[in-house]
């Protein structure tokens, strides 16, 4: 499948990587991993004022009402600068889920003028709320329903800055698209997973450039070279699955389950590739704390399995033959 942004989607991806580039996200994510929520909560604000927590707000709600291929866009490039916080949920599944809210009104403009950001659990896939204990808004979706909810007990995460929570409902709900909301959600960690491999593909070959071993640049062994291709090729395998998928959401196509399914696998075991690829490319090194790399390591392995892990994908995919 052959897909290219127009001149306009490449702007706006642009601007977002110059706004992300200058604000310290590596930073921010350590932060929001030990209790302090400020830093990135100013990342989230810069995010607000490029319009990115509008883009799937409709445009009644002070939204942009953005077609989905942007807001893929969008979260690639945030997996890609590894931004902290509930990315999937608050910009993309949260503005399906409150469409029939009672105070969609003021709840979907706060989401898009960034004052709130939400968390989303929707059993059985995603049955426990990211960071349901700094989002403003927590909701609970399933079979048809969402209402509002409350955190309870967490539970340990293999990212330290993603806390996983489990929720309980506070309230009555109302009738929402539950279906469409998991699509979406998996279909932007999707997203997030290519940008987090771009991410690791960038800073393997950075690196490779740089360190030394018997007398030469670790790049110019064929070696690494073949590996770090490798990775270039899952990626650019994977995201044209991804906007496709995007494409086919958009028009309720009959194989969306089936696109959305082979974006994520495709993704996943992309991203998978990537920190292989990149952490052999560093050595040890690239797991330490210190290390940015780590970061973006350890986001893989969490976002792999949100919102449906591979092995669920591709028995969708199966079924659909």
């Amino acid at each position: 499948m052959r897909f290219d942004l127009d001149q306009d989607q490449r702007d706006f991806a642009a601007s977002i990587d110059a706004a992300l580039g200058a604000a310290d996200v590596p930073g921010a994510v350590r932060a929001w991993s030990q209790g302090d929520a400020e830093p990135g909560r100013r990342v989230w604000n810069q995010l607000a004022e490029l319009g990115v927590t509008a883009l799937a707000v409709p445009e009644e709600f002070d939204g942009i009402g953005a077609d989905l291929v942007d807001v893929v866009l969008a979260i690639e490039a945030l997996g890609r600068w590894c931004v902290p916080g509930p990315v999937v949920e608050s910009i993309a599944v949260a503005p399906i889920l409150l469409a029939g809210s009672p105070e969609a009104g003021s709840q979907l403009a706060g989401l898009a003028g960034g004052e709130l950001i939400a968390t989303v659990a929707l059993p059985p896939h995603t049955p426990r709320a990211v960071d349901a204990d700094r989002a403003d808004l927590v909701l609970l979706a399933e079979n048809g329903t969402a209402s509002v909810a409350q955190a309870g007990a967490r539970h340990a995460s293999v990212d330290p800055s993603r806390g996983i929570f489990d929720v309980t409902s506070t309230g009555p709900g109302w009738d929402s698209e539950t279906a469409r909301a998991y699509e979406m959600g998996s279909l932007a960690t999707a997203a997030q997973l290519v940008g987090a491999g771009q991410a690791m593909l960038n800073i393997a070959v950075d690196y490779a450039k740089q360190r030394t071993q018997f007398g030469r640049v670790i790049g110019g062994y064929q070696a690494i070279k073949h590996k770090l291709a490798d990775v270039h090729i899952a990626l650019e395998l994977a995201r044209p699955l991804v906007y496709g998928a995007a494409i086919s959401l958009s028009q309720g196509s009959a194989d969306t389950a089936r696109d959305v399914s082979a974006a994520k696998v495709a993704a996943s075991d992309a991203a998978l590739l990537a920190a292989h690829s990149a952490l052999q490319t560093h050595g040890a090194i690239g797991f330490t704390s210190e290390c940015d790399l780590s970061l973006w390591l350890l986001r893989t392995q969490a976002l792999r399995p949100a919102w449906g892990d591979p092995t669920a994908h591709r028995r969708r995919v199966l079924e659909a033959i």
